[in-house]
């Protein structure tokens, strides 16, 4: 056998799993969105009819998905670099000589990445309670007027990604210290010897061999961010004044609220063409900084 034909013969279980798991449910989502596929279709398969783009006509046209759209970019530009350096910052504190009970504080990080995502939420949303809410109590000690942290339109959107931010640091946060404690210990020491500080060590030395890592974290947080969906839905949903719309509660809505499933495929489309072109565009801008 040829050294080309049984690299192939390996991999074909994995890329059957990914074509039956992956490919074909993009491909089923892409030929649904050009159908006007809903409860009569599913009552019966005659009442399917083929509409083109007329889905996704329909959803440029309407304020609500861009409402969603921004929305999502929203989290995702502000929670996805914020949980990224809490991971980091995290991971260099476990990481450093000076921590005390870290095996504590491994399992305390990492335990809200393991806890229900609506158990957790249904705690956030006594924490940011408006009259007895422990945050709205705590500035209150400090003279600050109590804040309606899932009411308004303004504070809605941040609680969710400090919230999110929260609940899913951990798991990138133990990547980071995997990576920090590749690196090898007498490169810090030769840095100090030359006189550099702790932050030249971190940008010349840290970040750098981070960086195949802190690529990898990257992708992933980035597309997971863009599948924001179970926070607005427990926390507000969707609520207030749609301030905290995704593009994923909007698919959920289209879906199994309406049950217009040609224009949920659609949305579900369209957010898969905006993720492999934003995680994309990251992995070209990694490749010309030279991260691999």
């Amino acid at each position: 056998m040829k050294p080309s034909t049984a690299g192939w013969v390996f991999a074909a279980p994995a890329l059957g799993v990914i074509g039956l798991f992956f490919g074909l449910p993009v491909l089923a989502a892409l030929a649904l969105s050009l159908t006007d596929f809903d409860i009569y279709s599913l009552a019966h398969i005659e009442n399917l009819r083929f509409v083109a783009f007329d889905n996704y006509l329909g959803l440029l046209r309407n304020p609500l998905f861009w409402k969603a759209l921004g929305n999502t970019l929203y989290f995702v530009a502000v929670g996805v670099p914020l949980s990224i350096a809490v991971s980091l910052g995290a991971a260099l504190l476990l990481n450093s000589k000076l921590g005390v009970f870290k095996p504590f504080f491994r399992t305390a990080f990492f335990a809200p990445v393991v806890t229900t995502v609506v158990a957790v939420a249904v705690i956030w949303r006594y924490l940011l309670h408006t009259r007895y809410g422990l945050i709205n109590w705590g500035l209150s000690g400090f003279g600050i007027d109590p804040v309606d942290w899932l009411g308004d339109p303004r504070w809605a959107m941040p609680s969710i990604i400090v919230f999110a931010v929260w609940k899913n640091f951990g798991y990138n946060m133990i990547i980071f210290l995997a990576g920090l404690q590749a690196i090898p210990e007498d490169l810090y020491e030769a840095a100090r010897i030359d006189g550099a500080s702790a932050t030249r060590q971190f940008r010349h030395i840290t970040l750098p061999i981070l960086g195949p890592v802190l690529l990898m974290v990257s992708i992933l947080t980035l597309a997971g961010y863009f599948q924001l969906f179970a926070e607005p839905y427990v926390m507000t949903q969707g609520g207030p004044l749609q301030s905290t719309v995704s593009v994923l509660y909007l698919m959920y809505e289209e879906g199994f609220k309406w049950w217009n499933l040609g224009n949920a495929s659609a949305v579900a489309f369209l957010l898969f063409v905006l993720m492999t072109a934003s995680t994309s565009a990251l992995m070209w801008l990694a490749r010309r900084k030279g991260v691999e």
